[in-house]
């Protein structure tokens, strides 16, 4: 239902208003509010909230409609008004204009063509608001859906691209915030998430920064991926990086005797980028899956708070680039063999 703010100090006009659109009325399409000049317009506005359009005179007392349009378009640019005037000359007209109108009719009142006017006004609002929603969902979008999801929905024929899986090599690092799951038992609930998300939102930036993205928020635990030549190399400067930004965070005053580290797991290798979910719910998921990244969580959960761990193979890769120091010979779970795993240390 449109809601329509008649403006005009004419009495009678409320009348013929509530005659002449009484089937839109009744078929309730169509709401009017009445004010008697601009000032008690405002006040209307500020009490109905959910006004679409405005039907304004221009010769009032107190506050009249060439004002009025002034204060709309500052306050409330989303509602659209249309002047009906006996003022018809073209100054009043070009000055209306200026100031927002949407469009102008003269007095006497043409109802067939008021009606027309107001159809027109009140598909551009409902066109408007259309276009808010989609940017404020848009925005929301960009809050949980993947990067490189939304690289594709920007492309013509995305659906079909979106069902498109694939095998990639790739650099996988998954970072957690040690012991931060035992105090949420010790703080509210609010303190535990905006901590949390103080953290990732220090983190994030570093990563994005060395050429990275979130694949995946789990927990208080960041799943991260790097492509191209350099792959990882860049994830272990985003790892040496966010341990030093996270170990120069202050402590927080609702935690006193919590200081936040990470430990972070890296693996490089071949992995399976495609949706994962159930159809069924239409819950999909566009992430990374593997034994490269199986292999970075296991890798993680060997560290130590302010530990970086990788494997040999790619500390061969990166040791001329930056210092390690031989941790031991682990065995991996669905690995047959120990493998040697080393720390990053600068």
């Amino acid at each position: 239902m449109a809601k329509i703010l008649v403006v005009d100090d004419e009495v009678d006009l409320e009348l013929l208003i509530k005659q002449k659109f009484r089937k839109k009325i009744r078929a309730n399409e169509y709401e009017f509010v009445f004010a008697y000049n601009g000032v008690e317009a405002l006040t209307k506005l500020k009490e109905e909230k959910d006004v679409d359009m405005v039907l304004s005179d221009i010769n009032m007392p107190e506050m009249d409609g060439l004002t009025l349009l002034a204060h709309l378009k500052e306050n409330v640019p989303l509602i659209k008004s249309v002047i009906v005037s006996a003022y018809g000359d073209m100054e009043n007209i070009r000055t209306a204009m200026n100031r927002g109108a949407f469009d102008f009719i003269t007095k006497p009142i043409d109802f067939g063509d008021l009606t027309i006017t107001m159809e027109k006004t009140l598909n551009h609002v409902e066109q408007l608001k259309s276009t808010l929603e989609a940017i404020r969902e848009n925005n929301v979008l960009k809050m949980y859906v993947d990067e490189s999801v939304l690289n594709f929905m920007g492309t013509y024929d995305y659906e079909s691209r979106l069902k498109a899986n694939e095998h990639i090599e790739a650099t996988v690092m998954f970072i957690d915030i040690c012991g931060f799951t035992a105090i949420s038992e010790q703080a509210s609930a609010d303190v535990v998430v905006n901590m949390l998300n103080n953290y990732f939102d220090v983190m994030v930036p570093v990563i994005i920064e060395n050429e990275g993205y979130v694949d995946k928020f789990i927990g208080d635990a960041i799943l991260a991926v790097f492509r191209g030549e350099f792959s990882l190399d860049n994830a272990v400067d985003a790892a040496l990086a966010v341990r030093s930004k996270i170990n120069q965070l202050p402590i927080s005053e609702f935690l006193p005797n919590y200081t936040p580290q990470v430990s972070i797991g890296i693996a490089r290798g071949e992995m399976i980028r495609g949706n994962i979910g159930a159809i069924s719910l239409k819950r999909l998921d566009y992430t990374v899956i593997g034994d490269t990244v199986n292999t970075a969580h296991r890798l993680q959960s060997i560290g130590q708070p302010n530990q970086i761990i990788i494997q040999e193979r790619c500390r061969d890769k990166v040791k001329e680039s930056f210092k390690c120091k031989e941790v031991g010979a682990f065995k991996l779970k669905n690995k047959e063999h120990a493998i040697k795993v080393f720390e990053v240390l600068e």
